[in-house]
């Protein structure tokens, strides 16, 4: 019996992701024109206490993700790559 529960768990739970996948990838994407991360990552990182460290990780995260989400806080809906890139420590990566 608990086997079965724990089977359509996990079928509800891949279900809807891939719903939330799809969503997620209708969203139109905030994606900088090549060259143009550092310029993404200025505007983000623009009231960070510590600018310099932002702007590092702010622009590993856009080069790899080709995107970075709008604002200088919050708003990592609008780039799910950038939002579950997470650091050695299990923490987030991107600012």
């Amino acid at each position: 019996m608990k086997f079965l529960v724990v089977i359509l768990l996990l079928v509800t739970i891949l279900t809807s992701s891939s719903f939330l996948g799809d969503a997620a990838a209708a969203a139109p994407s905030p994606s900088p024109v090549a060259g143009s991360c550092s310029d993404m990552c200025k505007i983000r990182c623009a009231k960070a206490g510590i600018y310099k460290r932002c702007f590092n990780f702010c622009g590993i995260c856009c080069s790899k993700c080709n995107c970075v989400p709008s604002g200088t806080y919050g708003n990592k809906s609008e780039c799910p790559c950038y939002r579950d890139m997470l650091n050695s420590k299990g923490k987030p990566k991107c600012p």
